[in-house]
């Protein structure tokens, strides 16, 4: 599976944190997408796989080299809805306004200039109803389409190991963080 293919699946969970709540995770639903990716860790064939009862995803893969860490987070910023999300592909983005159908706003050039150099790419945005979710399940797809990629390729590679955080938006998810059994020093 590609990494748009993840970010399509991914972005359809809503993870929405709560900046209300005093535990972590800040809401139950952050599990949904822990339980996909310690499961879809697992099937890739990583080591340690664990889920914790504060809803952190680890899983390894080793090798005898120093560790590369890669983390990302799962939860989606509380300010807007994160349920029903509409992802909506514009394959070969002509460089013009994309209207939002769910709402007729539009994203221009002219507001967002980036656009301009993003022409002839496959863009994803929401439907303009809720939150699209891709800071940070991009880096969630990303990383798990990585992971496939160099265990399909069967190349030497270093020791790697993974971690997916709840709570990123609240500001708390990092305190639990088991730094001693996450493995790497060093972290992207």
């Amino acid at each position: 599976m590609n990494a748009t293919e993840r970010f399509l699946r991914y972005a359809a969970i809503a993870t929405r944190s709560d900046a209300a709540a005093a535990s972590t995770p800040s809401t139950a639903c952050q599990f949904d997408l822990a339980r996909v990716l310690a499961g879809e860790l697992r099937d890739l064939g990583l080591e340690r796989v664990r889920l914790t009862d504060n809803c952190f995803v680890y899983g390894f893969l080793p090798e005898d080299q120093p560790c590369l860490g890669l983390i990302a987070h799962m939860d989606t910023a509380p300010d807007f809805p994160g349920e029903g999300v509409k992802p909506q592909l514009h394959p070969n983005y002509d460089g013009g306004d994309i209207v939002l159908p769910a709402t007729g706003e539009v994203l221009s050039p002219d507001r967002f200039p980036d656009l301009r150099g993003l022409k002839g790419k496959t863009l994803i945005t929401t439907d303009g109803s809720t939150l699209l979710g891709a800071d940070d399940k991009a880096g969630v797809a990303e990383i798990m389409a990585a992971l496939e990629r160099v265990i399909a390729s069967g190349r030497p590679h270093g020791p790697v190991a993974v971690a997916f955080t709840p709570d990123e938006e609240t500001g708390l998810g990092i305190a639990g963080f088991d730094v001693e059994g996450f493995g790497a020093a060093y972290a992207y």
